[in-house]
C-alpha cells in the first residue's frame, strides 16, 4: 500500500528463545497461521498527529505521511483483533517495561502444561 515491500524470515529459534518481531498486522496474521502460540503486542501510537508528528521527524514526505495515517486507521482496527495485547506508546522506557513484562507471562505459561483451548497466555495477571 505505501509502496514498498518487506520481508521477515521466519525464525526457528531453539527451545527456550523469544523472538520479537517488529511486523505489521498482515505480518502478524502470517505468524499467527504457522505458530497460533503466538504472542502478537499491538503497539498503538498516542494519537493521529503524534504520530504524524513521528514520521515527519524522520524526514518521510508529506505525502506518506497521509497514507501512513489512513493505513494505521485500519491496521488499529485489525490489529486490535488480532492481538493478545494492546500497548499505549507513548514512553519508551514504560512500553518496554510493560513488553517484558507480557513476555514474562508468555514464559510462565509456556512452563505450564497447555490449557484446552487457549493459544495465546493471558496479558495480566488476575488482579487479588
Amino acid at each position: 500500500i505505501l509502496g514498498k515491500l518487506y520481508g521477515t524470515p521466519m525464525p526457528d529459534p531453539p527451545p527456550g528463545k523469544d523472538v520479537v518481531l517488529e511486523i505489521d498486522v498482515q505480518g502478524a496474521r502470517q505468524v499467527l497461521e504457522v505458530r497460533p502460540e503466538a504472542v502478537v503486542v499491538l503497539l498503538e501510537p498516542p494519537s493521529e498527529s503524534e504520530q504524524a508528528a513521528r514520521l515527519r521527524g524522520r524526514g518521510d514526505p508529506e505525502e506518506h505521511v497521509s497514507r501512513r495515517i489512513e493505513l494505521g486507521r485500519q491496521e488499529l482496527a485489525a490489529g486490535r483483533a488480532l492481538a493478545s495485547a494492546t500497548l499505549m506508546n507513548d514512553d519508551l522506557e514504560q512500553t518496554v517495561g510493560e513488553l517484558l513484562a507480557i513476555i514474562d507471562v508468555a514464559r510462565a505459561h509456556d512452563a505450564r502444561p497447555e490449557e484446552p483451548g487457549s493459544p495465546h497466555p493471558p496479558t495480566k495477571e488476575p488482579d487479588g
